[in-house]
C-alpha cells in the first residue's frame, strides 16, 4: 500500500424540511449568537422578517446585507470587513451558489462558523468545503479549498420548490455528472475536492445520487413546475444538494466540470446556469470515455425529460467559432483543473473533438 489517504467529508448537519427560515435561530444558536447574514436581493426582506424575528425571539442579534451578484476577492473582502465592524461571531448565507460560496469564504477567512441556506437547488455547492471564485468579468478565477465543510446546511423544500423550475433542473444537471466524474476519478486514483484520494463511500454516495435521480428527478421536476413539494421533490433535493455535494467532494470531479470551467470564458454562455453547462460537459466526458451507447442514451433521455438544454444552441451558442472552442478545450486541460482526474491522458485536441462530437450526438437526439 502506498503512502496516501482517502477522505469522506460532509457538513456537520444537513437539515431538510419545510418552514426552516422562520426557525433559523434554532439551527445557528449553538454556533453563534451574533449573525452576519449575506442574502440574495430577492429574499432579503423575507429573511429579515422571518429569520430576523426567529433570531431576535431567541435573544440573539443579526445584521442582513445584500449580496452584490458576483463572488470576487473584492466582494469577499468587503464582507469580511463588514462582519468585523458588526461584531459578528457567525456567518449565514441565504441565496444561490455564489452567495453561499461568499458566506463560506468570508467565514473561513474570519475563522467563524457558517450556516448555509440555499434558496435554489441549482448546484451542489451548499455542502462542500469549496468556494468557486470568479473574476469581475464573470470568468472562472480559482477554487478556494476550505479546511472544513459548513457547520449547518438547511434545505427548505418549500422555498426550493417555489424557485423557478429552471434552477431545479440545473441542479439535476450538476448532480447528474457526480457519479460519472467520481467513477473516473476513482479509476484514475486522482484527487478529490479535499485534495485526498477518493473513497469508496464517496463513490457509493455518488452512485446513490445517480440512482435517486433516475427514480425521482422527472417526477420531481413536474411537481416543481407546478410550484409544489412532493416526496419525489424532497428525494431529488437530497440528491442534488447533499448526495451530489458529499459525493463530488469525497469522490472527485473530472472532465465534466473541467469543461464547464473552460466554458465560462464563452460570452454567449454567460446566461447559462452552472448545472446546464456541466450537463454538456458530462456529454463530452462520456464521449471522451466512449461510454456504452445505453449509458449515453439514459443520460440524454433524463436531460430531455427534465427540460435541460441538450445542445450548444440550446445553451445559447448562436454561432460555433472553432477558435473560441479550441480555447475552451485548452482551458479545460489547464494544470490543476480536474481533467487530470480522467483515467487516461487527455489533450486539448481530445476535448475539442469530444465537444464537437457530443454536440452532434445531442443534435441527433433533439426533438
Amino acid at each position: 500500500m502506498g503512502n496516501y489517504v482517502k477522505s469522506i467529508t460532509s457538513p456537520k448537519k444537513f437539515i431538510i424540511g419545510q418552514n426552516l427560515l422562520a426557525s433559523l435561530n434554532d439551527y445557528m444558536k449553538n454556533f453563534g449568537d451574533h449573525a452576519y447574514i449575506i442574502c440574495d436581493e430577492f429574499i432579503l426582506e423575507r429573511a429579515k422578517q422571518e429569520a430576523g424575528q426567529s433570531i431576535e425571539a431567541g435573544g440573539n442579534k443579526s445584521v442582513f446585507v445584500k449580496f452584490n451578484y458576483e463572488i470576487t476577492k473584492d466582494e469577499i473582502n468587503q464582507h469580511r470587513e463588514a462582519s468585523r465592524q458588526n461584531g459578528a461571531n457567525i456567518i449565514v448565507g441565504i441565496g444561490g451558489g455564489k452567495t453561499l460560496d461568499t458566506a463560506k469564504a468570508t467565514a473561513y477567512y474570519e475563522k467563524l462558523p457558517v450556516v448555509i441556506f440555499p434558496t435554489i437547488a441549482s448546484t451542489d455547492a451548499p455542502c462542500t468545503a469549496l468556494a468557486v471564485i470568479y473574476k469581475k468579468d464573470g470568468s472562472f478565477d480559482e477554487y478556494l479549498f476550505l479546511p472544513s465543510n459548513p457547520d449547518v446546511v438547511l434545505a427548505d423544500t418549500g422555498i426550493l420548490s417555489a424557485a423557478p423550475s429552471r434552477f431545479f433542473a440545473a441542479g439535476i444537471g450538476d448532480a447528474l455528472a457526480t457519479y460519472f466524474e467520481a467513477r473516473a476519478c476513482y479509476q484514475a486514483f486522482g484527487d478529490n475536492l479535499a485534495l485526498m484520494k477518493p473513497s469508496l463511500t464517496g463513490l457509493g454516495l455518488s452512485r446513490m445520487c445517480y440512482d435517486s435521480l433516475l427514480e425521482n428527478a422527472v417526477k420531481a421536476k413536474k411537481a416543481v413546475d407546478q410550484g409544489i413539494t412532493t416526496r419525489a421533490v424532497e428525494a431529488t433535493i437530497e440528491a442534488t444538494i447533499y448526495l451530489s455535494g458529499v459525493g463530488a467532494e469525497s469522490g472527485g470531479l473530472a472532465a465534466a466540470h473541467a469543461i464547464h470551467n473552460g466554458m465560462t470564458a464563452v460570452e454567449s454562455l454567460h446566461k447559462a446556469q452552472h448545472g446546464e453547462k456541466v450537463t454538456f460537459g458530462l456529454l463530452a466526458q462520456l464521449v471522451l470515455e466512449n461510454a456504452p451507447k445505453e449509458e449515453l442514451e439514459t443520460v440524454i433521455q433524463l436531460v430531455k425529460d427534465v427540460g435541460l438544454p441538450l445542445t450548444l444552441k440550446d445553451l445559447g451558442v448562436k454561432e460555433f467559432k472553432e477558435e473560441e472552442w479550441r480555447k475552451v478545450a485548452a482551458d479545460a486541460c489547464a494544470e490543476g483543473d480536474t481533467m487530470g482526474n480522467m483515467p487516461f491522458s487527455v489533450t486539448p485536441d481530445d476535448v475539442y473533438n469530444a465537444i464537437v462530437a457530443a454536440n452532434a450526438i445531442a443534435e441527433s437526439y433533439h426533438d
